[in-house]
């Protein structure tokens, strides 16, 4: 009985993993000799770069200080470090002998021209809703990139991560396959904007949180999420911006990377602002009136950013008087404002960027998120690293200071910083933060 049983077992195991395998495996499609660049329509390329810069495809298919979509960009993920592959048209390591059905079976199914499933660190759970003609246009727009010679490195997955099979499984519990399907209800430019942020923008894979297995947590879509070691704000009612944002200051930011109400563009955000330059302004409005919609202010968040613009208005900081002040230990308090006023008040005073004021003017700190928002990651990691336009560019300058302040100079002067400009509760990770921030 008991060899029965361990016989039936086995065979169920076998039969699941073959059924398994089965469901999991893709068909190679063949490849093409490359196109030549004057095969495409001039017009259809320019649509690709336009939609190639809303996604901000440099990014992670860019390697540091190497040509454009060559791969070999490093993404770290909680699972190991997954580098982006090479995306122009060379045809030995590149993606110069992929058809389009190839191009397409990836953007929307996560499945390279191999057969081989993709990792989602590749967004195609976005990308899936994109229109045929919007990935005509993206072909197009890659087949007449330079082509660039380069293999990327193998990703460095931990075990069982690194067994592209078990992505079926994947898939399975969390992607859905599906197309845009616009709202009748709304306007046709907010219906552009959805498709935008929904689709190729792939907003939410950074600004919505993620479980254990890497999948988005929908149900609490744009609630606020992680990019790179960076803290991605929520974009819905809960967003913690002091002064709501409305699609003017969204389109101001995402054109010129601040508003004279919020805070700068920094980490992966600054990316994506430098490539929004490039698109077409009706569709960077079209994205700011859609996102802005989900952050409609409702009285108490009204309430506090008339607090926050009074601030920044000149009502000097009491961190006796706010509520997080309380809950925060009151030495650190002391010697955060001591640090404050030898390090940061001369840009950062009261007097500084009041509403109305250039954007290239130092943020007045009661307007900043990275002060009200529920982690002082960013705050840290600006303080510590720092900000610099790209070079040649326009845009604010702030040294950083690794150098100059010790941890706990660094833990307190953040402490003081929450507790005189945001009227939250005081964080309480900070010196943890601080740690992290240091291995960067």
């Amino acid at each position: 009985m008991a060899r029965r049983l361990v016989l039936g077992l086995l065979l169920s195991v076998l039969i699941i993993a073959a059924l398994f395998a089965a469901v999991s495996w893709r068909t190679e499609i063949a490849p093409v000799e490359p196109a030549p660049r004057t095969a495409f329509d001039a017009a259809l390329v320019a649509r690709g770069a336009s939609l190639a810069a809303i996604g901000d495809c440099t990014a992670c298919h860019t390697p540091p200080g190497g040509k454009a979509y060559a791969g070999g960009y490093p993404l770290k993920t909680p699972f190991g470090t997954i580098y982006g592959t090479n995306i122009t048209p060379d045809p030995e390591t590149g993606i110069g002998r992929w058809p389009q059905t190839a191009f397409v079976r990836a953007m929307r199914e996560g499945v390279d021209r191999q057969g081989r499933h993709l990792y989602p660190a590749f967004p195609y759970n976005h990308f899936t809703l994109a229109s045929d003609e919007d990935l005509q246009a993206l072909y197009a727009f890659f087949m007449t990139r330079e082509p660039v010679r380069t293999e990327e490195p193998p990703n460095e997955l931990r075990f069982p991560f690194n067994i592209r099979m078990l992505l079926a499984g994947w898939k399975m519990l969390f992607f859905d396959e599906q197309r845009f399907r616009p709202d009748p209800a709304q306007s046709a430019e907010w219906n552009r904007g959805a498709y935008l942020s929904l689709g190729l923008g792939h907003c939410g894979a950074c600004h919505t949180p993620r479980n254990a297995l890497g999948a988005e947590k929908n149900k609490q879509f744009f609630a606020g999420g992680e990019a790179e070691g960076w803290h991605a704000p929520a974009l819905n009612g809960s967003s913690p911006a002091p002064v709501p944002w409305t699609a003017e200051s969204l389109l101001r930011y995402l054109r010129h990377g601040a508003s004279d109400t919020h805070d700068v563009a920094v980490g992966p955000m600054a990316l994506i602002v430098h490539s929004m330059a490039n698109v077409p302004e009706q569709e960077v409005r079209a994205i700011a009136t859609y996102v802005a919609s989900l952050m409609e202010a409702n009285p108490e968040r009204q309430q506090r950013a008339e607090q926050a613009l009074a601030r920044a208005r000149g009502a000097p900081p009491d961190p006796q008087a706010e509520k997080g002040a309380r809950q925060a230990s009151q030495d650190k308090v002391d010697i955060g404002a001591v640090v404050y006023s030898s390090t940061c008040a001369g840009c950062h005073a009261q007097t500084r960027r009041p509403p109305g004021a250039p954007s290239s003017d130092a943020l007045h700190l009661a307007l900043s998120t990275s002060v009200t928002a529920p982690t002082p990651r960013n705050l840290i990691r600006v303080i510590v690293q720092g900000m610099s336009p790209p070079d040649g560019e326009p845009g604010p300058l702030m040294p950083g200071f690794a150098a100059i302040l010790t941890d706990d100079q660094l833990a307190a002067l953040v402490t003081y910083v929450r507790a005189a400009y945001s009227g939250q509760p005081a964080w309480n990770d900070v010196e943890r933060e601080v740690r992290e921030a240091r291995k960067l």
